[in-house]
């Protein structure tokens, strides 16, 4: 087996294309596999072309990595819109020859199985069409088929015995099939291997767990594409911890409840995407005045207005750091991975209740749909904070955003006694009560700004992969940081001077970190799925340094080629011709 192997099965929405990568996905996580997804899909109800892309190794994978190595095509369109997809040297397809009908040796390799025309005469159900591709796929490359059988089953038991016995049917269907009448030509198979601690689990899940481990203990959301996975894994689990759920009636709703909920003393949050992240704006000053914790999530996808539901971008970072009238400070995050959207969602409720402030935490639609295998997580190594709460003395005569070295002010929680207060966005002094002057209004907004501070002294702002001096530096954030470090591992194997630094709190930026990153590059390239560059602006007028934007817009993530492909343009153009 090479390093790893990439599958991507493509067909039209209600073909089973994304179940059926489900369940291979499941199949081989459970092998002991390490494996990363990427999936596309149509937003329209009609249905519409889909795609899901799976890669199998043996070793951590930090991305959904370059050319296709098997292409499995569920129809013709399938065909048409990936075969450029495929590796040029070894690359394999596995399609329906009963509906596509492929370029003669393009790839080279191909099996031709008529899969729609065995689910319709020798199962009487074009339904298991997708079960029977499965069948091939455990067959062709050794996916272990006692894994799926108890994966399907399991699937469609609430659906009675006959489904199951029929969709097992399908399965060893298509296993038989290849067994019998088609010759193995590639190189490609899966395997095992022992399984060491490990879980399956997507970005928006992870992220889901980990606010119960924080402490979340209240959801206000309203459904929205990509984010809505989150509020109907939370909708499950959160009651089994004594939590409460609420769909609203629209995001600006939502908010309110979360703010209401913070300021009654439960940990809360919410999730959406831009267009919903929009409507929250006049809220994020309410929180930010009102020094309220709290947690947004706004899982990134392709705008404006409406975009494209269901591709990837990270454009909403103006909006997160500079969105709403006035000067409202906020937290703003970036997840960067699977493993991280668990951790760094206890960060954001850490950096919450410690700064008391609202907390933006930026995912996207790749992260956040993606399924990773990562390492249980170790939960006797996460620290959860809480609130300050005032003292019996400071209740004696309470102030609620009473004057501290810190910014911080003891917040109690409405009930206990001594501890009534106004809590107002209007412009306020010690005590809670409006006071427009303009001496305190200056010294109000001193303190709330002073509070960022305290998130500086954490531990792990910046990540850094590759040289330590090296010509050409590469500033990322966000979901881009896996496809970045397998770029800088292969530049540099390639005899590429490069090194990355990656920031996992966009505001307050980790300054000094990174101005010494800075200073000791030639070149900074900087990689984000937007149009304008706007990570690069934002270091760009920071920093007083020319950096390279390196933008993508196309509704996918980077791939590691790509970021290959500008070091070695950065290296040529700007290094070589400077000496």
């Amino acid at each position: 087996m090479e390093d790893s192997v990439i599958f991507r099965l493509a067909g039209e929405g209600g073909e089973g294309v994304i179940s059926c990568s489900d369940i291979l996905t499941q199949s081989a996580s459970q092998a002991g596999l390490e494996i990363f997804t990427f999936r596309t899909y149509p937003a329209e109800i009609k249905g519409g072309p889909c795609m899901y892309q799976l890669r199998v190794g043996r070793e951590i994978l930090f991305s959904k990595g370059d050319a296709v190595d098997v292409l499995v095509c569920f129809n013709q369109e399938a065909y048409d819109l990936h075969a450029d997809s495929i590796r040029k040297q070894g690359g394999v397809l596995v399609y329906d020859s009963s509906s596509c009908k492929p370029k003669e040796g393009v790839p080279e390799i191909q099996y031709a199985i008529p899969v729609s025309d065995m689910a319709r005469k020798e199962l009487n159900s074009y339904l298991t069409k997708n079960i029977i591709f499965l069948g091939i796929l455990a067959k062709l490359f050794n996916f272990p088929l006692e894994k799926l059988v108890s994966m399907i089953s399991k699937r469609f038991v609430k659906k009675g015995e006959a489904i199951v016995n029929l969709n097992v049917r399908a399965l060893e269907h298509g296993y038989k099939y290849v067994e019998q009448h088609v010759e193995k030509k590639d190189p490609y198979a899966v395997g095992r291997k022992d399984t060491n601690n490990r879980m399956v689990i997507s970005g928006n899940q992870a992220l889901a767990l980990g606010a119960l481990v924080a402490g979340c203990r209240f959801y206000a959301g309203y459904p929205i594409t990509p984010a809505t996975d989150i509020m109907e894994w939370l909708s499950k689990e959160m009651p089994r911890f004594g939590g409460a759920l609420i769909q609203a009636e629209d995001e600006i709703a939502a908010l309110s409840m979360v703010l209401g909920a913070g300021y009654g003393g439960v940990k809360a949050m919410t999730a959406t995407s831009g267009p919903g992240f929009s409507l929250m704006t006049e809220l994020l000053g309410l929180a930010s005045m009102a020094e309220i914790p709290c947690v947004i999530v706004d899982v990134q996808r392709a705008g404006p207005s409406t975009g494209m539901p269901t591709k990837t971008e990270q454009s909403d970072l103006y909006q997160a750091l500079y969105g709403g009238h006035g000067e409202a400070p906020r937290i703003v995050m970036a997840l960067t991975s699977v493993q991280d959207s668990f951790y760094g969602i206890i960060r954001a409720f850490n950096y919450a209740v410690r700064c008391q402030c609202p907390v933006i935490v930026l995912s996207d639609q790749s992260l956040a749909q993606r399924t990773s295998t990562i390492p249980r997580p170790d939960l006797t190594s996460v620290l959860i904070e809480e609130r300050r709460k005032p003292s019996e003395e400071e209740l004696q005569a309470y102030k609620r955003y009473k004057l501290t070295t810190t910014g911080v002010s003891p917040m109690a929680i409405p009930g206990e006694r001594g501890s009534i207060y106004t809590a107002t966005g209007l412009e306020h002094g010690e005590e809670g009560s409006p006071n427009w002057d303009q001496k305190n209004h200056l010294t109000m907004q001193e303190k709330r700004y002073q509070k960022l501070d305290l998130v500086l002294k954490g531990a792990e702002l910046i990540r850094h992969y590759g040289s330590d001096k090296p010509d050409v530096g590469i500033i990322s954030w966000g979901s881009t940081e896996g496809v970045v470090r397998e770029a800088v591992t292969t530049a540099t194997s390639m005899g590429f001077k490069v090194g990355a630094l990656h920031p996992r709190v966009l505001n307050p930026l980790p300054v000094h970190e990174m101005e010494a990153f800075i200073r000791s590059c030639k070149k900074i390239i900087v990689p984000e799925l937007n149009y304008l560059g706007q990570f690069a602006r934002l270091i760009r007028e920071r920093f007083q340094v020319d950096v390279i934007p390196f933008n993508k817009i196309s509704g996918l993530p980077f791939s590691p080629i790509e970021i290959v492909s500008e070091i070695e343009r950065v290296t040529r153009q700007y290094i070589k011709t400077s000496k």
